[in-house]
C-alpha cells in the first residue's frame, strides 16, 4: 500500500469529549470519526485493525471446531418474549416497530435467535455437539455512552453458542472456548487475565471474563501474584480477617457522638481504630405483586467501618434478589432515627439481620445507637446481640488473604474484552430447544455462550499500548506492520530506487508494509506514524545510503539501528514471524 493512495487524516488535537487516551489517539490518528453519541465511523486505518482482529478470531474459532454463520441485526420480539427477556433486559434493549406495528429489537446479543435455529436444525443426539458463531453488529442503548469505542452503543462482537447433550459435554465445550480465548488474546499481543465473573443479564452459572490490564479500565480485578487465582472484584471471595472472636473486654454503653454520622468521624472522635467500628446498611425487597398491599421486607446489613458493600454478592443472597436501598421513611419507621446512627441494637421493628463474615468475628465493637448523636461502644455478639446470620458481603481489598490460601491479593484495573458463560438450559427450557436422545427420549440441550468485543479490543489495545507520542500497536493487529519513510523522495533518485526496491521485497516476503510516498516534511511524516503506531519504521535517506545503510526503528521505545537493506528484510521477517 502506498500512502498517497490510502486515506491518512491525522489531527493535531483530540475532540473535547474524548475522555480516555484510546478515544483521543484513535480520533487524532484518523481511525474513527464520531457520527452520533456512541456511534462511530471506522475509517480505513481503523478498519484494517478490525479486520486483523477478526482474522485471528476466525482462525482460532475454526480451529476449536466452531462453525461460522450470520444472524440478522433485527430480531422479532416474539423470540425475546419466549425467553422472558423482553421486559427483563431493560432500557438498553432498543425496541422498534415495523410498518405493520409489529415489535422488533436491534440485537444486543443473539441467544434467542441461535436457540431458535438450534431447535429447528439440531433434532437428534447425532447432531450434537455443535458450536455456531458469527461476527456481527450489535446495539445497546447505553444511557451515557463514553470512552469512545469501549462504551459505545453500536459495536461489533463475535458471539458463539454451543449446544450439547448434557452438562458434561457443555462444560467440555466451555473449556474449549476458554482455551481458544486464551490463544486469541495471546496472539493479539495483549497482557490479560481470565477472571471468575458474575453472569449478569445473560444468565447461567459458570462465567469467566477476559480482562485486558490497563490503568484506565472500568473493572477492578483481584488476583494473587503467587497463584492462578483471579476474579472480578464483584465475585472475589473476601476471607474473614479475624480467625477467632476474642472474649468481651468492655461493657456495652451508649456514648454521645454529636454530629458524627460517618464511621471515620466516629473513630476519630472516640480515638479508636476505624476497624473497630461497624457500619449499617438498610436494604428493602419489594413484594412481587405490588398490588397485594404487602410492605417491603427490610434487611439490615453490617460491615466493618473500613469495608464497602459488594452489591452483587448481596443480591445473590436468599431473599435479596432485586433489592434496593431503603427509603428515608422506611428507615425512620424501622429504626426511629436518621441514617448515620443506625445499628442492630433495639430497632423499633424487627428486621432481617445479615452480618459480614469479618464483623461476625469482632468483639467490643462500636455501632449506631438508633438515636441521633449517639453510638454504642463495647458491643459483643452472644452477650448483647444474638449470634448473627453471616455472609460474605464486602469487596476485597489489596493485601487481603487470597481465597486459595496461596498468598495475598493484589488489585488492578482491567477492560473486559471477552466473556464465556455456561448457560445450562437457561434458554433451552423456555424456548423448548429439544433433541431426541439415543434412548428415544426428548431432552433439553445444554448451552454455552461466548463473546468477544471486536471493536472494543481496539480501545483496549491502545489503552495498554501507548506513549506520549501516540499508539503502539502489537504487530499482529497493527494497521500495517512496517512503514517505509523516504526522505527527499522527489529529489533523490537513489532514495526513490532504494525505497521502491525495499517495498517490493517486503511485499514479496509477505510483510504488510506501507510506503509513505507523500511529499511532506520529514518531521510531519515521523509525527504521523508515531501517532498511528505502526510497529516498525524504515527510514531511507541519502546520508545513510552513502554508507549502504537504512535506519530501522522500533515504535516501542523508538530504538533505532542502522542496517543494510538486506539485513532489514531478514530482521523484520524474524521479528514479525
Amino acid at each position: 500500500m502506498r500512502a498517497s493512495q490510502f486515506h491518512i487524516a491525522t489531527l493535531r488535537e483530540a475532540p473535547a469529549d474524548a475522555e480516555v487516551v484510546s478515544h483521543q489517539l484513535m480520533t487524532r490518528a484518523g481511525m474513527i470519526r464520531k457520527l452520533a453519541g456512541g456511534i462511530y465511523n471506522y475509517m480505513p486505518m481503523g478498519l484494517r485493525v478490525i479486520r486483523k482482529i477478526e482474522a485471528i478470531i476466525r482462525e482460532e474459532m475454526d480451529a476449536a471446531g466452531a462453525i461460522e454463520l450470520l444472524m440478522p441485526i433485527v430480531q422479532p420480539a416474539e423470540l425475546w418474549m419466549e425467553s422472558q427477556r423482553w421486559q427483563k433486559y431493560g432500557p438498553e434493549l432498543l425496541r422498534i416497530k415495523d410498518r405493520h406495528e409489529r415489535d422488533f429489537i436491534i440485537q444486543p446479543t443473539s441467544e434467542e435467535v441461535i436457540t431458535d435455529i438450534a431447535r429447528a436444525e439440531l433434532r437428534s443426539y447425532r447432531d450434537l455437539p455443535k458450536n455456531f458463531y458469527h461476527i456481527q453488529t450489535k446495539f445497546r442503548d447505553e444511557r451515557r455512552p463514553r470512552f469512545g469505542v469501549m462504551r459505545g452503543r453500536e459495536f461489533t462482537m463475535k458471539d458463539a453458542y454451543s449446544f450439547d447433550r448434557d452438562q458434561t459435554g457443555a462444560l467440555a465445550s466451555y473449556q474449549r472456548m476458554f482455551d481458544a480465548y486464551q490463544r486469541i488474546f495471546e496472539r493479539m499481543g495483549l497482557a490479560f487475565r481470565a477472571v471468575a465473573a458474575d453472569t449478569g443479564a445473560i444468565g447461567g452459572s459458570a462465567s469467566h471474563e477476559f480482562q485486558v490490564i490497563a490503568d484506565t479500565g472500568e473493572d477492578l480485578i483481584a488476583y494473587c501474584p503467587d497463584s492462578d487465582y483471579a476474579a472480578n472484584i464483584e465475585l472475589a471471595k473476601a476471607m474473614p480477617l479475624l480467625l477467632a472472636r476474642e472474649a468481651p473486654a468492655a461493657l456495652m454503653q451508649q456514648v454521645a457522638t454529636p454530629g458524627k454520622a460517618r464511621c471515620e468521624d466516629v473513630a476519630s472522635y472516640l480515638n479508636i481504630d476505624l476497624a473497630q467500628t461497624v457500619k449499617s446498611l438498610v436494604l428493602a425487597v419489594d413484594p412481587e405483586e405490588a398490588a397485594s398491599g404487602a410492605k417491603a421486607q427490610i434487611y439490615l446489613l453490617l460491615l466493618r467501618g473500613d469495608h464497602e458493600l459488594n452489591e452483587v454478592k448481596a443480591g445473590r443472597l436468599a431473599g435479596l434478589s432485586g433489592f434496593r436501598f431503603a427509603s428515608e421513611a422506611e428507615i425512620l419507621e424501622y429504626f426511629g432515627c436518621e441514617p448515620g446512627y443506625l445499628g442492630p441494637v433495639n430497632t423499633l421493628k424487627p428486621v432481617k439481620l445479615i452480618v459480614d463474615d469479618t464483623v461476625a468475628m469482632m468483639s467490643d465493637f462500636v455501632c449506631g445507637a438508633n438515636q441521633a448523636g449517639f453510638h454504642w461502644v463495647g458491643v459483643n455478639w452472644g452477650r448483647d446481640l444474638p449470634e448473627p446470620l453471616t455472609a460474605d458481603l464486602r469487596n476485597v481489598r489489596e493485601g487481603d488473604p487470597s481465597p486459595d490460601g496461596k498468598g495475598r491479593l493484589s488489585i488492578c484495573r482491567g477492560i473486559e474484552v471477552g466473556h464465556v458463560f455456561y448457560l445450562g438450559t437457561r434458554y433451552a427450557e423456555p424456548m423448548q430447544a429439544l433433541f431426541v436422545d439415543e434412548d428415544g427420549s426428548k431432552k433439553l440441550m445444554e448451552m454455552g455462550c461466548y463473546g468477544i468485543g471486536v471493536t472494543r479490543l481496539l480501545g483496549a489495545a491502545v489503552e495498554q499500548n501507548h506513549d506520549d507520542r501516540g499508539m503502539i500497536w502489537p504487530a499482529s493487529i497493527a494497521p500495517f506492520s512496517v512503514v517505509i519513510l523516504a526522505l527527499g523522495l522527489n529529489k533523490s533518485q537513489a532514495v526513490r530506487v532504494a525505497s521502491e526496491n525495499l517495498y517490493a521485497a517486503l511485499r514479496e516476503a509477505g510483510i504488510d508494509a506501507i510506503f509513505d510516498d507523500r511529499d511532506l516534511r520529514p518531521g510531519v511524516m515521523f509525527a504521523d506514524w508515531e501517532l498511528i503506531g505502526v510497529p516498525w519504521r524504515v527510514t531511507i535517506g541519502d546520508r545513510g545510503l552513502a554508507k549502504g545503510e537504512v535506519e530501522l526503528t522500533a515504535r516501542r521505545g523508538l530504538q533505532t539501528e542502522s542496517l543494510s537493506p538486506e539485513d532489514v528484510i531478514a530482521l523484520l521477517k524474524q521479528r514479525l514471524a
